[in-house]
């Protein structure tokens, strides 16, 4: 029997897309692959040279994993140290920055305070290990993104690359998480490519997993977060199918009103590499 080709969602290119079914909110109507609009930096390390940018919108900043790296790691930059964690932790405290639940914080509207979400991509133990006392120390808010069919278990997705696999927080240690004040979303069943799927494959990622961990958890999972930010028009309508009120990427840039809730940027944390250093000590005039 001919084997009958599977159409892939693989355009990422195409900016400026409208929803086939817009939401009923018109502002959401509009769906823009994110684009950097950071003078900046593309990674978050300190508060310093983000201070005045972070208060002209909405900053998120994404986690993967906190505290040491163990040996033969090939993505450094996805480990936060437990020092680290705290340092940037204190310095959004000291500068007035609060962390509301995610339904009060969007859409992104102007706020009389500074404003941050802090996001996990994944549900790694050692994110919750390591940053649920420092976020109960500084009294911050954070959401993880949970892989739905591979709580429990490890990072199954990063084997093909050779990376080492991390235990995954299980059913209690995220009732933990959500005890503590912390909230959940959904980062598909299985963390695959979905630009790279079938048109029914990719639906059954977003919308079981969102289904399974309602049924798991009974809280009510209506954020969103791509794996690898990997986006397009059809996906992104799948997303607004299956309910989500939005949807998180892994492109760098502050959310303003205008920008879509299906795209929202974030910036990746990590500690400062010899090139980010340098980058942050050029002339000011340079980073324009």
């Amino acid at each position: 029997m001919r084997r009958e080709e599977v159409p892939k969602f693989n355009d990422r290119k195409t900016c400026n897309l409208q929803l086939a079914t817009p939401p009923s909110n018109s502002q959401l109507s509009t769906f823009s692959l994110p684009r950097y609009n950071n003078p900046v930096s593309t990674y978050y390390h300190s508060l310093a040279p983000f201070r005045e940018l972070f208060r002209t919108g909405m900053p998120v900043l994404m986690y993967h994993k906190l505290g040491p790296r163990p040996r033969g790691v090939r993505l450094k930059g996805l480990y936060v140290a437990e020092k680290l964690f705290a340092r940037q932790l204190a310095e959004l405290r000291d500068a007035g920055f609060v962390t509301p639940p995610l339904d009060q914080a969007l859409p992104v509207t102007k706020r009389s305070a500074p404003t941050v979400l802090l996001t996990f991509d994944d549900g790694f133990v050692n994110a919750l290990r390591y940053g649920l006392p420092l976020l109960d120390e500084f009294k911050f808010r954070a959401v993880q993104f949970l892989v739905a069919d591979r709580i429990g278990g490890i990072n199954e997705w990063d084997r093909p690359k050779g990376e080492v696999m991390e235990p995954l927080m299980d059913d209690a240690q995220i009732r933990d998480w959500l005890a503590a004040g912390h909230e959940i979303g959904s980062h598909t069943c299985t963390h695959p490519f979905l630009t790279q799927l079938s048109p029914a494959q990719a639906r059954e990622e977003i919308t079981a997993s969102r289904k399974k961990l309602e049924d798991k958890f009974g809280r009510p999972v209506e954020h969103f977060c791509y794996p690898y930010g990997d986006c397009n028009e059809a996906v992104r309508d799948l997303i607004v199918a299956a309910g989500y009120k939005t949807a998180f990427t892994t492109e760098a840039g502050v959310n303003t009103p205008a920008d879509s809730p299906f795209a929202l940027k974030r910036y990746m944390a990590r500690y400062p590499s010899r090139n980010l250093k340098s980058f942050w000590t050029q002339p000011r005039a340079r980073m324009r």
